[in-house]
């Protein structure tokens, strides 16, 4: 089989030991990408690239959802378990009257009240110009009925912050009950809900 000249580049570095320093040579395009990406950010590339490498998932460097988590933990404070955005802007297919979803879980002893609601009502956060429309749960305990909130937000819902993993522990169980088959996606006269199979 013939060996790639990166394919013998990362062979090579691979023997010698980290030093913690690195060259990351990329394609031009895939380089300026990166640059304008990190100059939206306002970080250098070097920070943009570190808080891309650090973990999986939807990052905060996109100023708007920085403010939306901003704002849940206003509201919240220090019950904000954490947040998740889901629907057609998470799933990539918005129109141009789309608004975005978000999810903020709280711990069980967050009052939910109407009143919980008033301060964001009054001033709704925008993501890309687009009003944030929050969903205020508590998270569910782990094998309790799923409801088809959750497994809407299991499916296709980006996590764009959370305390610990709990938010993507459960919602990673909800995705294996789904593939398991004990939760399917039905229609009945054109909308769509989630059943459990018994």
């Amino acid at each position: 089989m013939h060996e790639s000249a990166s394919d013998s580049i990362i062979s090579a570095v691979s023997d010698i030991t980290a030093s913690g320093r690195f060259v990351l040579r990329l394609p031009p395009p895939l380089h300026a990408a990166l640059q304008e990406a990190a100059r939206e950010a306002g970080v250098s590339l070097n920070a943009y690239c570190l808080r891309r490498l650090a973990a999986p998932g939807v990052r905060l460097e996109h100023a708007d959802l920085a403010e939306l988590v901003s704002r849940a933990a206003s509201l919240a404070g220090r019950d904000l378990i954490g947040v998740a955005v889901f629907g057609s802007w998470a799933r990539g297919n918005p129109t141009a009257n789309s608004d975005i979803d978000a999810l903020v879980v709280v711990e069980p002893g967050f009052a939910l009240t109407r009143a919980a609601y008033r301060p964001w009502d009054a001033d709704p956060p925008t993501v890309e110009g687009r009003e944030v429309d929050a969903h205020i749960v508590r998270l569910p305990e782990m094998g309790s009925r799923v409801t088809g909130l959750w497994a809407e937000v299991a499916i296709d819902g980006l996590v764009v912050f959370e305390r610990g993993l709990r938010l993507s522990s459960y919602l990673a169980a909800v995705r294996r009950s789904i593939l398991a088959g004990r939760i399917e996606r039905r229609t009945l006269h054109g909308q769509p809900y989630w059943h459990e199979v018994a």
